[in-house]
């Protein structure tokens, strides 16, 4: 137990406190339940009398903690399995739960217990505040990527959850979206074109972006902040003027339509993320080392393999993989700088979605969201041994 643990006063909370507290979370729940019932106003008012009356009946009548946490848990669990079945009493077992853990969390002052003593009550507010700001941040982000993921084993051809899935009945749950994304020449021929060009073009991104941010981050080069202003411009600039500049470019040049001109505009895209996540690696080191190494006797190429890049190794691959999900990812250049036969894997779920309406769409999004955690994951597997490699954090 830390210091702050044992010095901070833990003591029951009055009654008029956490009881409008309790409903004012009851308040919130109500709102999504009312809406999901047509009566938005209803909910508010019904989730704030419930919650606070249970929270009162829990803490003066009831007493027992453990006991009381069960009867609110069972009391939701039954309340939204007749309200929406199944999926409803799933839901209202996660309220019950909640608000059975929060209750008692305000009401024995728990949330106080890992707080410094000296805090007041604003500054505890805004402690919690700020978190549930960042939660909700979170949820409105990542909830349309959670609501993809149980579409695409729709068995039926809709963008919308059908009774049968809404039932959890097995009927309702196929894997025929993504039989359709394995078997289908148009989704293999897009899915190889887009293996094509995303590797070539994070090669080139990774060779140029590097030579940039090892070159940039010598202080005898002149302009360099302009310089460097320049190379990140395609992540600020509006995509669609990169990609028509590109589309008026390259068909003077005889690029537009090919293979070579997609994988250069990807490998355009691509450079600021390796310029970046390079550079924030060579902020830490140590050119000491190529001197040493030039002392005894290496040439510059030599010294760059075997001194410079073991150690700024990471950032190298951090900046690849970001080049590598953009041009995976990337459909508005592709657009305008490729051909039918450059057509890649956003392409066609860009044409799926304005075509036909086709649900393997949403059987690739789930598999690309899965592509993109794992590569997000190396990133951060990455970045932590470069701190370890550079000191800043321990092993």
């Amino acid at each position: 137990m830390s210091d702050t643990m044992v010095l901070t006063p833990i003591s029951k909370t009055p009654v008029s406190f956490y009881v409008p507290m309790v409903a004012a979370a009851g308040a919130f729940a109500g709102l999504l339940v009312g809406n999901a019932q047509g009566s938005a106003f209803g909910g508010i008012v019904g989730g704030a009398a419930i919650t606070g009356g249970l929270a009162w009946v829990a803490t003066k009548i009831m007493g027992n903690e453990n006991l009381s946490r069960w009867v609110i848990f069972a009391l939701f669990l039954a309340a939204g399995f007749l309200l929406a079945g199944i999926p409803g009493g799933v839901v209202g077992g996660i309220f019950g739960w909640f608000f059975g853990w929060y209750t008692f969390w305000l009401e024995e002052g728990r949330y106080r217990a890992k707080l410094a003593p000296y805090l007041t009550p604003g500054q505890v507010l805004w402690h919690y505040a700020f978190r549930i700001i960042c939660g909700a941040i979170l949820v409105f982000l990542i909830t349309p990527i959670l609501v993809v993921m149980p579409l695409s084993f729709n068995a039926e051809d809709f963008f919308t959850f059908t009774p049968e899935m809404l039932r959890f009945d097995p009927a309702g749950y196929s894997m025929k979206h993504y039989d359709d994304f394995f078997t289908s020449s148009d989704w293999q021929s897009a899915l190889r074109n887009s293996l094509l060009i995303a590797p070539m073009a994070t090669l080139l991104s990774v060779s140029f972006g590097t030579l940039a941010a090892i070159g940039l981050s010598q202080p005898h080069v002149p302009f360099r902040r302009a310089i460097m202003a320049i190379l990140i411009s395609p992540m600020i600039v509006p995509l669609i003027i990169s990609a028509a500049g590109m589309y008026f470019f390259y068909s003077r040049v005889g690029l537009q339509g090919t293979y070579l001109g997609v994988v250069l505009a990807h490998a355009a895209l691509g450079v600021p993320f390796v310029i970046i996540t390079v550079t924030a690696t060579l902020v830490g080191f140590d050119n000491s080392l190529t001197r040493a190494a030039a002392n005894m006797g290496a040439n510059p190429v030599t010294t760059f393999f075997r001194v410079q890049m073991p150690l700024i190794l990471p950032g190298v691959i951090s900046g690849g993989l970001f080049a590598f999900i953009t041009s995976f990812d990337e459909v508005v250049v592709v657009l305008f700088v490729g051909s039918a036969g450059q057509k890649t894997l956003p392409w066609q779920m860009f044409t799926g979605l304005r075509e036909q309406i086709s649900p393997t769409i949403l059987a690739v999004a789930t598999i690309l969201v899965f592509i993109s955690i794992a590569l997000l994951t190396v990133v951060e597997l990455l970045r932590r041994r470069s701190e370890r490699l550079r000191g800043m954090s321990p092993g």
